[in-house]
């Protein structure tokens, strides 16, 4: 299955019935009377966050999405039946967009989560409902509401709990092969992964949800290389893991170009908490690690972990770190989502 983050859609609601003029015409019933019945409601456009979906491909081969329009009215006063509605099934993390590509419309962030886009045209009415004391054969009747329609824009961001971010070749796919059952694409190369992966790691104490980003370079943020289309992948993220390339000549200058990227992209990945790694280890010397590692942390100001994806080394220790880093993060939106609820709370009982 090919990976497919954006897609352009049009969608309709369905239009309403209209309404029907009937009279009734029975034996032995000298005045029947109208008996026109109303039309149908048109259907709805629904999105539906779906368990198993991790792209946006089938958004690409259908571009055009039309719920039923509502049936019409008949006569002896029956109604028509509602239009069938039209449901986007969504992978989680879905953002929905207006055409202007800014306007959030949904936000698709829970599996099981149905959002009404947009809803049917009301049916119209039949002739019954214009009957009066002065107007007793009525031959009036209103058609169906029209349906509502637009386009929209449809883009994933992943849903993970840590991304991993840093130039090509820095040990990413590596990495998440090495800590989950993910197997991505390795090669020597720059620019070996072209779309995100995801790594589920499972331990006795949980699970977290690795994502691996393709590489950025120098000039991302103006559309060099693959651009920063893919960061928006790691908006969701708990953490931030920066893996830094032990053997490249010039480390410090390494994390910098990654971080100046991140923080062109926005505040939303500024202040994101980042774990400093310094990969491939295991093609270093005992002295070029420790030379390497000072530089790198006056240049990020921070602690900086030694690892290596290939060996295993510091593997165990940087996933306990991760663990925790994330269950924190976790507590603090539990803890901000309670806040909310109370101060929701507060301002029912006020009003």
């Amino acid at each position: 299955m090919k990976f497919l983050d954006e897609a352009k859609v049009f969608v309709k609601s369905g239009d309403g019935g209209n309404g029907c003029m009937s009279f009734r015409r029975e034996k032995y019933i000298e005045f029947g009377g109208p008996d026109g019945g109303d039309g149908g409601r048109g259907g709805d456009v629904v999105l539906e966050c779906v368990e198993g979906l991790n792209t946006l491909i089938d958004y690409r081969y259908q571009q055009h999405f039309k719920a039923e329009r509502g049936h019409h009215g008949m006569g002896k006063d029956r109604t028509g039946g509602k239009g069938k509605a039209i449901v986007l099934k969504l992978p989680q993390g879905t953002q929905v967009l207006a055409e202007d590509k800014e306007t959030v419309l949904a936000d698709l962030t829970e599996i099981g989560q149905k959002i009404v886009l947009l809803e049917g045209g009301n049916g119209g009415l039949g002739n019954t409902h214009f009957k009066s004391s002065t107007n007793r054969a009525p031959r009036r009747t209103e058609p169906g509401g029209p349906g509502e329609e637009m386009w929209i824009w449809l883009r994933l961001k992943l849903i993970a709990d840590v991304g991993l971010v840093g130039l090509p070749n820095a040990g990413k796919s590596t990495f998440i092969s090495a800590v989950s059952r993910a197997r991505p694409k390795v090669a020597d190369y720059p620019f070996t992964t072209l779309h995100p992966n995801l790594g589920m790691v499972r331990r006795m104490d949980g699970e977290l949800v690795v994502a691996d980003i393709p590489g950025l370079i120098e000039g991302a943020n103006e559309g060099h290389g693959l651009g920063t289309r893919f960061l928006g992948h790691v908006e969701r993220c708990g953490a931030l893991l920066h893996l830094i390339d032990g053997t490249a000549a010039d480390v410090a200058e390494n994390y910098k170009i990654v971080r100046t990227e991140l923080d062109a992209y926005g505040p939303v990945l500024q202040d994101k908490m980042e774990i400093v790694a310094l990969n491939k280890c295991d093609a270093l010397l005992d002295e070029e690690i420790e030379e390497k590692k000072s530089a790198l942390q006056q240049a990020c100001d921070g602690t900086v972990h030694v690892i290596s994806g290939v060996a295993g080394t510091g593997m165990d220790a940087i996933m306990d770190l991760l663990f925790a880093t994330v269950a924190q993060a976790r507590r603090a939106e539990e803890d901000a989502a309670m806040d909310d609820d109370m101060d929701e709370s507060r301002e029912e009982w006020h009003a």
